[in-house]
This record gives C-alpha cells, sequence and structure tokens, in this order.
C-alpha cells in the first residue's frame, strides 16, 4: 500500500528529530535536528519488490512542521497527496479522484508509530543503533527495531557533514525496500498549519475509515 510506504518513511524522518544519536556521532547533530521546526525537500523514492526485483521510482516535495504535520506530494509517476494532521490523515489520488481518510492513531497504530510521530521516540530505547561510519561522504547509521514489525525490521540512514539526514533506507520482513533520497533541503521555512489541511474536490469519492475500530 503506498500510504503505508510513505507513512514507514516519514516516520525514520521524524525519529531523528528527536531521538539521541548513536555513539560516536557528535553532539552537534541532536543540536541541529532538535532546533528545526519545518522543513520543505525533493525526494526521489524507489520502492523495490524483493520477490520480483522491479522497482517503481517516484518524485515529489515534502513538507513538515512540528509536532507532526506532513505534506507529502507525489508528482511521478502519478500524483498523490497525503496529509498528515493533527488527527485525520488524507491520501488522495487526483488521477481517480479517490481520497481515503484515517484518523491518524489507526494509522499510527503501534507504540513505537505513535511515540515517532508523536516526537517521542528515543533510538536508544526503541532501536539498536549501529554507527556504519563513512559511506560515499556520508554517516550511515544502522537501525535494527527492539520490537520488530512487519513493516519495520531494518532501517539505514545517512547523514552529511552538514548534520543534514539525505538518505533514508527501509525494509520490511518480506525484504521489500523502501528508499527516500532528499535534496534541496530548506530549513525553517515559514508555512501555516492550514497548508496540512485538506478537503476533497467536489465529485471525489471518499473512502472514510474514521469509524473502523
Amino acid at each position: 500500500m503506498k500510504l503505508r510506504f510513505c507513512l514507514l518513511v516519514m516516520i525514520v524522518l521524524l525519529s531523528l528529530g528527536s531521538a539521541a544519536m548513536a555513539d560516536g556521532l557528535t553532539s552537534d547533530i541532536q543540536k541541529k535536528y532538535d532546533s528545526i521546526k519545518s522543513f520543505k525537500s525533493d525526494f526521489v523514492q524507489t520502492l523495490t519488490n524483493a520477490a520480483s526485483k522491479e522497482s517503481e521510482v517516484r518524485s515529489g516535495k515534502i513538507t513538515f512542521k512540528q509536532p507532526s504535520l506532513l505534506h507529502w506530494e507525489s508528482v511521478k509517476p502519478e500524483p498523490e497527496l497525503l496529509i498528515v494532521g493533527e488527527s485525520i490523515v488524507w491520501d488522495y489520488f487526483p488521477d481517480d479522484k479517490v481520497a481515503m481518510k484515517y484518523r491518524t492513531k489507526q494509522i499510527f497504530n503501534s507504540k513505537t508509530m505513535i511515540k515517532f510521530i508523536s516526537g517521542k521516540a528515543k533510538l536508544e530505547e526503541d532501536f539498536v543503533v549501529e554507527n556504519k561510519g563513512m559511506e560515499d561522504g556520508l554517516i550511515k547509521l544502522k537501525l535494527l527495531p527492539i520490537e520488530a514489525e512487519t513493516g519495520l525490521v531494518l532501517a539505514y540512514v545517512w547523514v552529511d557533514a552538514n548534520k543534514m539526514l539525505t538518505k533514508i533506507l527501509v525494509i520490511d520482513f518480506y525484504g521489500n525496500g523502501n528508499e527516500v533520497v532528499l535534496s534541496n533541503i530548506e530549513l525553517d521555512p515559514e508555512v501555516e498549519d492550514s497548508f496540512f489541511d485538506f478537503t476533497p474536490p467536489a465529485g471525489a469519492d471518499v473512502d472514510d475509515n474514521t469509524k473502523i475500530q
């Protein structure tokens, strides 16, 4: 499910904003992410199916605002808009004119996910973190969840010389990979909360899942 892929990557993204770094990394990385209130970035996402070896490449823009607001817009190969608000998540597919609505707690339905999205996650509590050293000029961290879930059994993140995360790779139970590379990162842009509101356009079919327990 595309929504699931998007959210898993976002979870790893948010973790760096509130978590202690692995041994061997300077406190400057922690301070950098603690100081960020919002960011915008271009992204290229590669979804790889372990069984078929086929890959899908997607691209677009991400806007994030503390504590947990997200505007994730895919442009290619097909448009998709994911909006995470304070209590409601929308996933809208313009070509199909379909909008899927969820409660935020439905999407982040595990203890670890809820902690991440609320900004309370601690890498040392939820992951075994290993500093893998430098790779292509980036600091590489390996994350092994203490309580593995089907959608997240292993992750890697890469941080550049400016102490900014630039690449994330999430691997699920089946070996499927979800890699996101960030570029043109803009820190602390002015973003109104209304940017994270969404109203389905006229004529769109709404799949309302908010009443599902």
